[in-house]
């Protein structure tokens, strides 16, 4: 689809924008824009890929109209290179609600958290993730999160930012700090 398909009745394009990289804060980024987009009034739909936890960012969205989170995990840790067969579940059942959340007119942003994470170890086929972005709704503004962004991805999207990771605290032994990773 041209780009003038994806007008919205404004005549603006809704964007495609890739947060990706090793280091820490790309959910915390996709969730800071999505406050953004909630104080101008727009609707957002948050799906998580690989997440089941109550984490602080999904209580702050719980108390924000105008902004929904869907987490598709099991909660467990997953392996990346051998991923369970329950993960394959969840994850096609996270990519039915993107695909819900796309199609939905009330919805102006649509943030998929983690879904290049789940692209990577396979977890679910690229061109369906491609055929989505391909064909979202006009004015539709689209997140996609997570390591390893696929090239083709990155060619599509209009904005792309990596997090580079230059020092982490786990690395001296620190464990998971609430308020801080989750």
């Amino acid at each position: 689809m041209d780009d003038i398909g994806m007008l919205s009745s404004d005549g603006r394009k809704g964007l495609v924008i890739v947060i990706t990289g090793h280091g820490k804060g790309k959910t915390t980024a996709a969730f800071g824009q999505a406050m953004r987009a909630v104080g101008h009034g727009l609707r957002v739909q948050v799906i998580q890929f690989l997440k089941k936890v109550e984490s602080g960012e999904v209580r702050a969205a719980s108390r924000l109209e105008g902004l929904t989170v869907k987490q598709f995990g099991t909660g467990d840790f997953v392996d990346l290179d051998q991923p369970e067969p329950r993960e394959f579940e969840m994850a096609r059942l996270g990519l039915e609600a993107a695909r819900k959340a796309v199609e939905d007119p009330q919805t102006d942003m649509v943030i998929l958290d983690e879904i290049n994470t789940a692209l990577c170890c396979r977890l679910l086929p690229l061109p369906d993730i491609l055929f989505l972005i391909n064909n979202r709704r006009p004015g539709l503004h689209l997140i996609l999160t997570g390591r390893d962004a696929p090239v083709e991805i990155i060619e599509l999207a209009d904005t792309v930012s990596e997090i580079v990771e230059i020092k982490h605290h786990h690395s001296r032994g620190d464990t998971a700090r609430k308020g801080i990773e989750y």
